[in-house]
């Protein structure tokens, strides 16, 4: 580990002791943009919390829908993990474009973790115990991205660039983020983000609950 790296223990402690956001479960989201290391650092995360349950944005988006999954998200996932109970939901398969037949069970969890661009979106913040943000520029995102998939999703870079710009144009995460995530070449490094509201202040009331999402 380097100098710069934060143990993530210590992240994992603090998410612990963050009151609930969504019924009985810390809904803590990774956002950033697409080639960031938002997988990575999530499963990295879910690993020094004990084996936390992982949802992947990836699987509830499509090609006919990349950003405007927010009340399918809210209807399978938002709604039972806010009355305590499991999540199910189809995932997509990007390759067959279409989802199932795998389904998904998102349990409880005292800490649930939401990864993928668009995790910190204005209709889900209500929902989130934290925020963590990855910290790395747009363009070295997306050369990262790019090289990871080769050239044979080039096509679908091409299409994702604009989609992803426009999104965080109408809907940013990282102003409101309250962690900032660093990757250096051993561990991470996470620094207090643009918006260090108290996490008592984004408890969801009884008068914002999940059927407010849209």
């Amino acid at each position: 580990m380097t100098a710069h790296a934060t143990p993530l223990s210590r992240v994992a402690g603090e998410l612990l002791r963050l009151p609930p956001s969504c019924g009985p479960v810390r809904l803590v989201a990774v956002d950033g943009h697409a080639g960031s290391g938002k997988s990575t650092f999530a499963d990295r995360l879910a690993q020094a919390l004990g084996g936390a349950p992982v949802l992947r944005l990836d699987d509830i988006a499509s090609h006919d829908a990349l950003f405007g999954w927010t009340e399918r998200l809210r209807r399978e996932v938002v709604v039972p993990l806010s009355h305590g109970e499991s999540a199910r939901y189809e995932t997509y398969d990007w390759h067959a474009r279409r989802f199932g037949p795998q389904t998904r069970t998102l349990p409880p969890a005292p800490v649930v973790i939401v990864e993928g661009v668009g995790a910190g979106r204005r209709a889900l913040r209500p929902f989130l115990a934290r925020l963590l943000w990855m910290e790395l520029p747009r363009k070295e995102a997306w050369g990262r991205g790019r090289h990871r998939d080769g050239a044979v999703q080039s096509d679908f870079w091409d299409g994702w660039e604009p989609a992803e710009r426009r999104h965080f144009a109408e809907d940013p995460s990282r102003p409101f983020a309250q962690s900032l995530v660093r990757q250096w070449r051993e561990g991470y490094e996470v620094l207090q983000g643009p918006n260090e509201t108290s996490a008592a202040s984004q408890i969801v009331t009884q008068s914002e609950g999940p059927e407010a999402v849209r």
